[in-house]
């Protein structure tokens, strides 16, 4: 993995995420190098100076597109807001829940994200699942395509967005695929925490049940074939979809959180890395729990022990062989218990071809293209079952 940051795993990654999902090395070197000259601190001063030092950089990249929108070259303005979006976002995810200047960054990175879509054309809609009383943001890409299309179900994780997720290049990926892609901000992710206060629960196939619901009554998506991929803590998230809820036909586990709960009293005794700074507190508000006592109360049911039998469809898991944040027996423990899938598959990507950390984020093209063609050939076999 790239490590501009020697024994900082947490900064580490967040770069290695902000590059995967469409930063430029030549802008993320500029901010990596002044971070780098920082005076000796406390983490709660560093992770600001971290978040000071890439706002800044996404502000100049602001700048320059309003200049570009100015001068009537709209492509090239897109293309910076996009950046900048990405750079808002790798600031504000370091932050803690009470870091109030975080709110300006996220609304920022949702505002030129927008702005990105409109002036590059791109083949994204932004769309409200309907859930309960309120909604989910969603993002939905469509294929060409004369008849019906299936879809992929994507969902982040604990500290993750749709706006990441669509620049990782999955969708486009699928649509080239003719496989439509709708992107979910879940509760206790995104839009759904920030914005409407949507936490998390363990029970996430009510989640699905309202993605899929609302896919049903899209003409050009094809209901019978909706299937689910979903990163990171979404390695529990989807799986126990795929368990309860029996409209899915496949699903991915890009990451196995087989046990997450166990992984949590794990990090008590400081076993495994941290995603983020001030963690305890990110949990907690992502759960909607009060104290830790109520959050360690609730982490045991978020496991996959005795649920992953129930899983009856085509499922691949993928995992990085040096994931520090997930062990590695938690691909296998997830893969084993999968057997009453009729087509089950371990991926493990290893030191050869890359792609060995959390969510493969030090290579991430590799792992998606093996998840896009896994997909493909899955949609392409239930297609011709009768």
């Amino acid at each position: 993995m790239f490590e501009p940051f020697p024994g900082k795993y947490v900064w580490n990654m967040s770069v290695c995420l902000c590059l995967a999902v469409g930063g430029l090395i030549g802008e993320v070197d500029r901010a990596c190098r002044s971070l780098r000259e920082l005076p000796p601190g406390s983490e709660d001063d560093q992770t600001q100076a971290f978040f000071d030092t890439w706002c800044a950089l996404a502000d100049d990249l602001v700048a320059l597109a309003q200049d570009d929108e100015k001068h009537d070259r709209p492509r090239s303005a897109g293309f910076k807001y996009q950046r900048a979006s990405v750079y808002y976002q790798t600031a504000e995810r370091m932050q803690a829940h009470s870091f109030e200047p975080r709110k300006v960054a996220y609304r920022n990175a949702l505002d030129y994200f927008s702005r990105y879509l409109h002036l590059t054309g791109q083949p994204a809609e932004r769309v409200e699942v309907p859930y309960g009383s309120s909604t989910l943001p969603a993002i939905l890409v469509r294929p060409e395509s004369a008849e019906p299309a299936p879809c992929v179900i994507f969902w982040n994780g604990l500290d993750s967005t749709k706006e990441q997720i669509y620049g990782t290049g999955t969708a486009q990926e699928l649509r080239n695929r003719g496989i439509a892609t709708l992107i979910v901000d879940t509760p206790g992710s995104g839009e759904a925490l920030r914005l409407q206060g949507l936490t998390a629960t363990p029970n996430t196939e009510m989640w699905a049940a309202a993605c899929i619901d609302f896919l049903t009554d899209l003409p050009d998506i094809d209901e019978s074939l909706v299937g689910m991929l979903a990163w990171s803590l979404g390695g529990y998230y989807g799986p126990r979809a795929n368990a309860f809820e029996s409209r899915l036909k496949f699903g991915v586990a890009w990451g196995s959180n087989y046990d997450w709960g166990q992984v949590q009293f794990d990090r008590l005794k400081n076993q495994g890395d941290r995603p983020v700074p001030h963690y305890w507190e990110h949990v907690r508000w992502v759960w909607g729990c009060r104290d830790q006592a109520e959050f360690l109360e609730l982490a045991p049911h978020i496991t996959l022990r005795g649920v992953a039998d129930r899983i009856t469809v085509p499922f691949l898991v993928a995992h990085g062989e040096h994931d520090r944040q997930i062990p590695l027996r938690y691909a296998y423990d997830l893969y084993h218990d999968l057997i009453n899938s009729p087509a089950r598959e371990l991926k493990i990507f290893g030191d050869e071809e890359g792609g060995v950390e959390h969510c493969s984020v030090d290579n991430q093209p590799v792992a998606r293209d093996y998840i896009c063609e896994w997909i493909d050939h899955t949609v392409t076999a239930l297609k011709h079952t009768p």
